[in-house]
């Protein structure tokens, strides 16, 4: 697991950028942890650094959107969904478990 901050550095509404092999953006919806892949499948830019608007992030470039909980394409012009990944909530931090879907498959 990679750990990411202290669940209370990562406010609602707000999203940190994860350095791993691929990065990872991790975002906090009214208390609930979500982490897709950071870069925007359209064209290469920072999730992290995108809009946030319930569980839909917005692409600070060209405003392609994307759900978190699943990673779909929810606005255009991206067409590719981003990964998820599970995130892990243990002692007040927050962890992402690369590699692995939201919903728990390698």
């Amino acid at each position: 697991m990679i750990p990411v901050c202290p669940t209370t550095a990562l406010p609602p509404g707000e999203a940190t950028r994860v350095e791993a092999d691929e990065p990872i953006a991790v975002f906090n919806v009214d208390g609930e942890f979500y982490a897709i892949d950071d870069t925007c499948t359209h064209q290469d830019a920072s999730l992290a650094d995108g809009w946030l608007d319930g569980c839909t992030v917005e692409c600070p470039l060209h405003a392609s959107c994307f759900d978190l909980r699943t990673g779909k394409v929810s606005g255009p012009p991206a067409k590719t969904p981003v990964r998820t990944h599970q995130v892990v909530v243990q002692d007040g931090m927050v962890y992402v478990q690369a590699g692995t879907t939201a919903d728990g498959i390698a």
